[in-house]
């Protein structure tokens, strides 16, 4: 590939980083998508066992996410129909309120099903914590396994 498509390739990666971190944008998806694009371009050993290390980094962190956030929020007692809840008000919020809507909608929508369901203020705002916690333990291990993709397909270039 020549040094124009590689840039080109390195932006699409950086903007689906970002995607990871802000959740707007499937981020892992875009770098996977560069990805493949530069190694179908490239052609080669090297390039398609940089798609390959890529798709089991971000394979793994898809899983690993959903594992560590569960076992966290099983041990905090929060329940998946809380989570519906906080996803609803979520979305819900989005659209009423741009860019912090999402947020504070799933938030708020945490804490109210907790508080419905546990009847304390206390016990609801530690399982509204619990689960700010696990989005944050999904962001960051969805994130690490987007870096490695990243950095494997950032080595390839250097190499070639």
């Amino acid at each position: 590939m020549n040094p124009v498509g590689e840039v080109l390739v390195g932006v699409v990666i950086a903007v689906g980083l970002v995607g990871v971190v802000v959740q707007v944008l499937p981020g892992s998806l875009i770098i996977l998508g560069a990805v493949l694009v530069w190694a179908g371009e490239t052609g080669g050993a090297l390039a398609w066992v940089t798609f390959a290390v890529g798709v089991l980094a971000i394979a793994a962190a898809s899983v690993g996410k959903y594992l560590l956030a569960g076992r966290h929020l099983k041990v905090a007692g929060v329940r998946n129909a809380t989570l519906v809840w906080g996803g609803v008000l979520g979305v819900i919020g989005f659209f009423v309120v741009p860019v912090v809507g999402l947020p504070l909608g799933f938030v708020l929508g945490v804490y109210a099903a907790e508080r419905v369901r546990r009847r304390e203020h206390r016990a609801a705002w530690t399982a509204t914590v619990a689960a700010l916690k696990a989005t944050g333990i999904t962001l960051l291990v969805e994130l690490a396994g987007a870096l490695v993709a990243a950095g494997a397909w950032a080595v390839a270039v250097a190499v070639t």
